[in-house]
């Protein structure tokens, strides 16, 4: 049996290992890009405004303390932010949202938005700092306050190395897989209602390899074409940054 690559990304439903089998990978897409999209809600600002404090505000004792802190949450491991979303996010949310399920996109998003925040705010920050201190002195001059030559100077003048810094950290988030394997569920659906259980594409992956599905049947290459699928996106995303970021260096 072979799926017709029409109905593989046009189905809205998916259960290759249960029957009756349906091989519309829509519900991971939803699922990743749900999540995808609450990290990147939490880290593009929270990222952004660290690598602004950092680059024109913070003196050097406050530098030397949060720079440590940062590359501390840089190198912890994915699973323990898994069990971290689980176990202490999850409830938490559930004070404010008592329909919550256990297994979640949301807490899943928030916690993969402060993972990927150390990636943005480095990068962001080196991109800052690459700016030329005469552009700032120039502002000064002008009577610009601290705020304007940040938001209306520096900003602008890194604006190229930004948004590689979104795309690295969106990428990351894409591909993340035990975070979102422990804390977002393992259940196929199109929603965009982040308190419900959803399955992404990296999880599905893990669910898979850890079963018994014999090698080399239609259920055991669904990997590979889900693989496939998500190297796609990540490709074409990162080719769209490229594309922004000429642009932006274009006009300016």
């Amino acid at each position: 049996m072979e799926v017709p690559p029409w109905e593989f990304l046009t189905g809205t439903r998916w259960t290759p290992i249960l029957r009756p089998r349906s091989y519309g990978v829509l519900p991971l897409v939803s699922g990743t890009l749900l999540v995808t999209a609450l990290a990147a809600a939490v880290a593009i600002p929270v990222g952004l405004a660290t690598a602004t404090f950092l680059s024109e505000y913070a003196p050097d004792r406050a530098q030397r303390t949060l720079k440590p802190i940062l590359e501390v949450l840089a190198g912890i491991p994915t699973v323990v932010y898994g069990y971290f979303a689980l176990t202490f996010v999850t409830p938490q949310l559930q004070k404010l949202f008592p329909e919550m399920l256990v297994f979640n996109a949301l807490s899943a998003g928030v916690v993969m938005g402060l993972m990927i925040v150390p990636m943005v705010s480095s990068l962001s920050e080196d991109a800052m700092r690459a700016v030329p201190r005469s552009l700032r002195e120039a502002a000064y001059a002008l009577g610009a306050t601290r705020l304007e030559v940040s938001v209306r100077v520096v900003i602008p003048a890194a604006l190229s190395g930004i948004i590689a810094a979104f795309i690295l950290g969106i990428s990351r988030a894409i591909g993340e897989t035990m975070l979102v394997t422990i804390a977002a569920g393992a259940t196929p659906r199109m929603t965009i209602n982040p308190l419900e259980s959803i399955q992404t594409m990296t999880a599905y992956i893990v669910q898979l390899s850890l079963g018994e599905t014999p090698h080399g049947t239609l259920e055991y290459n669904t990997i590979f074409a889900v693989g496939l699928l998500l190297f796609l996106m990540t490709l074409a995303m990162n080719v769209l940054g490229h594309w922004v970021v000429r642009r932006w260096e274009m006009r300016y």
